[in-house]
């Protein structure tokens, strides 16, 4: 089969819309589909990524008028419109079986209009915020129900919510069984920062400056990773020397599974990697960086799943709260792990397969 991707990164959105398209990508490159990405070359795009993975790409280019009935419009960087008269030459002459949409600032009238004879269209959302015309939709929330979609997608599209279905790189569930087994003895002795792959409001450091507070064992070592495009990519290498723990930063890592399942604690964003911490039962101190991650934060912790802190004038006294609760008390970290480990267990990508390929 034909698929075809419509996803944007940028500065400003980050870039798990795009990660997340990746992945479903390879998995469908490894069954012998073949993909096509359409994206935009915003600032941070990542463009030469997906074709340094070997997918053909076709860039459109930035700037033009805005909508403004849609909540987040200003990421597509042109109009629905001339958005879908840029996409709809394109998808008409490659006739792909399949058009995946993962874009926040699209909605039914760009479907319907680009939408080739016999194409088949997947939406990935986690919003369920506007209509959708598709065949299929997507939405990877802990605790979401159909019922969020039901009015806002036409009677007869297949509903796939909640985390079982979390599109993650197949590493993940290769690590899972020996991340897991590990935390049956709980510890403190390695941290895991990550805050999305742009990290536009420098969480990092601010996380860095406030772990300088907290009561870590003095044998802790921090790993941070960052993305590619992260603006405040030299800033946090330069605190990671002033650091009285010994800190490595790494950038555009391959090998995010074996970092994570060989990390003891992880203080991360609440954007997608929150479900491949999960798989792999990685206790999670979870930062809410967007509006849209309001609602995953607040089932996640209801579930006890993660702890949640606030990126505020409050961040060094909740940290400090949770690393001398997790310090007193380490069987907290084996709590945590447990609960987490149950909601993912890296087989959403096939279930995402088996609807495609049926």
């Amino acid at each position: 089969m034909k698929i075809a991707f419509r996803a944007d990164a940028s500065l400003e959105m980050g870039t798990g819309h795009v990660m997340r398209c990746l992945t479903l990508a390879r998995a469908l490159r490894e069954r012998g589909h073949d993909c096509l990405f359409i994206g935009r070359e915003h600032p941070g795009n990542l463009l030469k990524l997906i074709r340094d993975e070997g997918f053909s790409v076709h860039a459109l280019s930035a700037g033009g008028d805005l909508d403004a009935e849609l909540a987040h419009a200003k990421w597509l960087g042109a109009s629905q419109a001339e958005d879908a008269l840029a996409c709809g030459a394109l998808l008409a002459s490659w006739r792909p079986d399949w058009l995946v949409v993962d874009h926040y600032a699209l909605d039914h009238r760009w479907e319907v209009s680009v939408r080739p004879v016999g194409c088949r269209v997947l939406v990935i959302d986690d919003l369920a915020d506007r209509q959708h015309s598709c065949d299929v939709l997507l939405d990877q929330t802990f605790g979401r129900s159909t019922a969020a979609y039901e009015s806002k997608v036409p009677q007869g599209s297949k509903l796939l919510c909640g985390a079982q279905y979390a599109l993650l790189r197949s590493e993940f569930l290769t690590w899972r069984a020996y991340s897991l087994q590990r935390r049956s003895h709980a510890r403190l002795q390695t941290v895991l920062i990550s805050m999305g792959g742009v990290d536009k409001d420098n969480a990092t450091e601010k996380v860095l400056d406030a772990l300088r507070s907290c009561p870590l064992p003095s044998n802790c070592q921090i790993t941070v990773v960052m993305g590619r495009t992260a603006p405040w990519l030299s800033a946090v290498e330069e605190k990671s020397r002033q650091m009285p723990w010994p800190t490595v930063v790494h950038k555009n890592v391959s090998n995010m599974a074996e970092i994570m399942a060989e990390s003891d604690l992880a203080i991360g964003a609440a954007g997608a990697t929150v479900w491949e911490r999960s798989c792999l039962g990685l206790p999670s101190i979870m930062m809410v960086l967007a509006a849209n991650q309001r609602y995953a934060a607040r089932v996640l912790e209801r579930a006890e799943v993660v702890r949640v802190v606030a990126l505020s004038e409050n961040l060094v006294s909740s940290l400090i709260a949770e690393i001398s609760s997790i310090t007193a008390s380490p069987d907290r970290l084996s709590r945590l792990s447990a609960n987490a480990s149950t909601i993912v267990d890296g087989l959403g990508c096939q279930r995402v397969l088996d609807q495609i390929n049926a």
